[in-house]
């Protein structure tokens, strides 16, 4: 993975528009007020071969480090609440009910100025191979 060009899609998604319809963009799931990107072993900025997931946790926490140091740092958000609220029949907005279904815990920012919400984890959904990097980019505040 580089973090390097993870750091840059985040950033060019913090500018872009955000879709009237949910579908793909080039870099994963969309929706109104929100993009997912995603980043796994078979994607090209990755090394060769499977990554753990201590592997791909290691990386998040590089990139943490950074916007951290941009944006100042929060303390992991745990999705448990989320899933026992949806699994209660709650509508949890998106893109929180589907990020609390693939990850345990975020590291969440906001971006000063834009009214965006950045939040990275990993993902752990299955029948896919391997861990994956998942950032979000979402006008849609944590609940």
């Amino acid at each position: 993975m580089n973090i390097a060009r993870c750091l840059d899609t985040i950033d060019r998604l913090c500018s872009r528009p955000f879709p009237a319809e949910h579908g793909w963009s080039d870099v994963g799931r969309e929706g109104p007020g929100y993009f997912i990107a995603e980043w796994g072993a078979a994607d090209p900025d990755c090394v060769q071969g499977e990554r753990t997931a201590d592997d791909v946790e290691a990386f998040r926490e590089g990139i943490a480090q950074l916007l951290d140091a941009r944006w100042g740092a929060n303390p992991p958000w745990g999705m448990l609440t989320l899933r026992v609220r949806g699994e209660r029949g709650e509508e949890i907005p998106e893109p929180w009910a589907s990020i609390s279904a693939q990850a345990d815990d975020l590291r969440i920012w906001e971006a000063p100025g834009t009214g965006r919400w950045i939040a990275l984890g990993v993902a752990h959904a299955a029948g896919t191979a391997g861990a994956r990097l998942v950032a979000v980019v979402t006008e849609v505040e944590p609940e």
